[in-house]
């Protein structure tokens, strides 16, 4: 069985491509962006389970999702188990998959040709704060869209050069912590505090205690 650490799956998500779509957060990076929303994702060695654990968790999400979105973390930090997920998972699912990575194309290359044909939009590049963020589906527009199936290029061309509205999907986990998927805009996390202030409501970033981030996921 393949191993794989997993930070956390969740379904609906509608902020990470189009239409209702199945998330997926490897755990563990090793790019570590400053300003990176998702630092909680960044420590190894937690989440352990297995490829076909993960498979059996999100089956009854298959069948219903019109796609899967895979970020973290860093996926392409665990080629192997991305590409056994991803090949457990294509025949089962009905949609386009769109894959994150913060690393260049260039140096990811080697892994794509073991996922050839299993991921139909892939993005590229580490985030980056001084960057412009305008483009739809990504942090910094410094980040770039890759189509790498007649799909892709049907499902994601759109997204090519496309101002992205900068929207969350709002969860609510079985521990009661309220967390958020999307790609924020610089501000949005301060203007969300000031607006429960005005509401006299109390509202708190979570953060990994190692290195203070907004706990949010891309």
């Amino acid at each position: 069985m393949t191993g794989i650490e997993i930070s956390r799956m969740h379904f609906p998500v509608t902020t990470l491509g189009p239409g209702s779509r199945i998330g997926i957060w490897f755990q563990g990076c090793s790019i570590r962006c400053p300003g990176c929303i998702s630092a909680d994702t960044w420590a190894v060695g937690r989440g352990r389970t297995t490829v076909s654990e993960v498979v059996r968790g999100i089956m009854p999400w298959l069948v219903r999702a019109d796609g899967l979105t895979i970020s973290g973390g860093e996926p392409f930090d665990q080629p192997e188990a991305l590409a056994a997920l991803l090949k457990e998972t294509r025949s089962h699912l009905d949609g386009n998959v769109l894959v994150y990575s913060g690393h260049p194309l260039e140096y990811i290359e080697k892994h794509l040709s073991a996922m050839d044909g299993l991921i139909d939009a892939l993005i590229t590049d580490p985030f980056v704060m001084s960057e412009t963020d305008r483009l739809a589906l990504r942090g910094s527009d410094n980040q770039r869209l890759h189509l790498l199936t007649e799909r892709g290029c049907r499902e994601f061309s759109h997204f090519m050069k496309e101002p992205g509205p900068r929207r969350f999907d709002v969860m609510l986990d079985a521990e009661g912590e309220v967390w958020m998927a999307g790609i924020p805009g610089r501000t949005d996390f301060e203007n969300l505090r000031k607006v429960l202030g005005k509401q006299l409501q109390t509202f708190t970033v979570t953060q990994d205690r190692s290195n203070p981030r907004p706990r949010a996921q891309r």
